[in-house]
């Protein structure tokens, strides 16, 4: 996929923060469980509890000024794109502080880009071989990219790791995860959003 083919899929597929949220809204609020099967009510309680938890970082978080400053480097457009679902744990901890550090410069028009239904975009950002989201890139208009990032802050990840080796199994290792994402506050992610964006400034 060429440069500007990738532009064109991103710009034409993909929502704005505002657009996905208020799709997700909807999917939560018009869904009637007992409808569903039992795996598609699982994945119901996932967005439900994952709605909750942005609306929450949403409420309480705010770019440092630190990074703000470097925020206000970027002085031509970028197309910022984040690959996730509704049903990511790690995105409703991190999307929606990528969206206000997008938010804190008009020079960054931010799109969401859903995994299920975009594969052929997805597949060009695989972790490992995996389709792991969320996926983060950044874009100048010429189509050129800037940077990735994701699926999790790095510490985040080590700690993913470290409890897999421990033989911690998924339902308690997603409970620490998100313990740890709860008192981490956001700084993680600021810090390496910081170092991303320093080294793009510098080249």
């Amino acid at each position: 996929m060429t440069r500007k083919l990738i532009m064109d899929e991103i710009l034409q597929h993909g929502l704005t923060y505002k657009e996905y949220k208020d799709k997700f809204i909807e999917e939560v609020n018009s869904t009637n469980p007992g409808s569903l099967s039992e795996s598609d009510k699982e994945l119901f309680e996932y967005k439900k509890l994952n709605l909750t938890r942005s609306k929450r970082i949403e409420k309480n978080y705010i770019v440092s000024d630190e990074l703000t400053a470097e925020i206000q480097n970027i002085k031509e457009k970028q197309l910022w794109m984040v690959i996730t679902e509704a049903w990511c744990g790690d995105s409703a901890q991190n999307l929606p502080i990528i969206a206000k550090i997008a938010e804190s410069n008009p020079n960054i028009d931010l799109r969401i880009i859903l995994r299920d239904s975009n594969p052929e975009i997805m597949d060009l950002y695989l972790t490992n071989g995996s389709r792991s989201i969320p996926k983060a890139a950044a874009f100048d208009m010429e189509g050129n990219e800037l940077f990735t990032w994701g699926p999790r802050p790095k510490a985040a990840q080590e700690l993913i790791h470290q409890w897999k080796s421990e033989g911690i199994v998924k339902p308690e290792l997603y409970e620490k995860l998100h313990l740890w994402y709860g008192r981490n506050q956001g700084r993680e992610i600021e810090s390496e959003f910081i170092d991303i964006l320093s080294k793009v400034e510098q080249e």
